[in-house]
């Protein structure tokens, strides 16, 4: 008798464990599931960021934000232009406003404009209100001085929540993250930078970039990252190509069937 209520109790500890266990399990599904829903349009059609384009081809999207700072941005214009290669600038709107002939070489040298936002703060602490009047400001301002009307947002320190997703949405922005980090603000070093990016560079990639001076070293491996990803394949687009791409593989694939 004592020995199977021993034996009793050792099940139900295994059997306690076993339902803690899954409980955890199916809090760890449920969180993924919720990721889902704020990022993937696939769930429940709801704004998602993008972080990469699903496509086979060899193409990727160079990007870089600025937000403070005047003597990092010409060396990475003019080593894009030498070398030939599009690329995707998110500006803030206070440094459009106060560096207007580095803005006018990247809008007359061909390179997409984006928005990277006013303040350079994390929205998802703002309110809805103050949310939607950032956008609207670094609207405005971005469309004045550089004579294009933005439709790609990159949220200040990549932050955002779903309401930031929704609201962006409908002021008719995509918002855009990155899904490798070249970690130049960093500054961890030119080969450092140089090795992350080409190593997990893929079809599709959005890279993240800066050109604000407190970014030391990305013009001095930016060469190298853009020679060594030609040498594997790759063509340079804006964003808003890399978004277009997608349609064009949904189009070959529909007129092959």
């Amino acid at each position: 008798m004592n020995f199977f209520l021993v034996l009793n109790g050792k099940k139900l500890k295994q059997y306690f464990i076993i339902l803690i266990a899954a409980i955890f399990a199916a809090g760890i599904i449920y969180s993924e599931s919720e990721n889902i829903a704020v990022f993937s349009n696939i769930s429940n059609e709801e704004p998602a960021a993008i972080y990469s384009i699903d496509t086979e081809r060899k193409v990727i999207a160079l990007t870089f934000d600025i937000s403070w700072g005047e003597n990092r941005p010409d060396p990475i214009i003019d080593i894009l232009k030498e070398k030939d290669v599009k690329a995707t600038f998110f500006l803030s709107s206070p440094w459009t406003r106060d560096h207007p002939e580095i803005v006018k070489d990247i809008v007359d040298s061909g390179f997409e404009i984006g928005s990277h936002g006013h303040k350079h703060q994390n929205y998802s602490t703002f309110s809805d209100e103050e949310i939607r009047k950032q956008i609207q400001t670094a609207h405005r301002i971005l469309s004045e001085d550089t004579g294009t009307v933005p439709s790609l947002i990159r949220m200040p320190n990549g932050d955002f929540d779903k309401r930031v997703l929704n609201i962006a949405n409908d002021l008719n922005y995509k918002v855009i993250q990155w899904d490798t980090d070249s970690r130049d603000w960093m500054n961890p070093g030119v080969d450092h930078i140089i090795n992350r990016v080409v190593s997990n560079a893929h079809p599709g990639d959005i890279i993240l970039l800066h050109a604000s001076d407190s970014c030391k070293q990305t013009h001095l491996a930016l060469p190298t990252i853009i020679d060594q990803l030609r040498d594997k394949g790759y063509k340079f687009v804006t964003v808003s190509e890399l978004i277009n791409q997608s349609s064009l593989d949904k189009k070959e694939v529909k007129d092959q069937s």
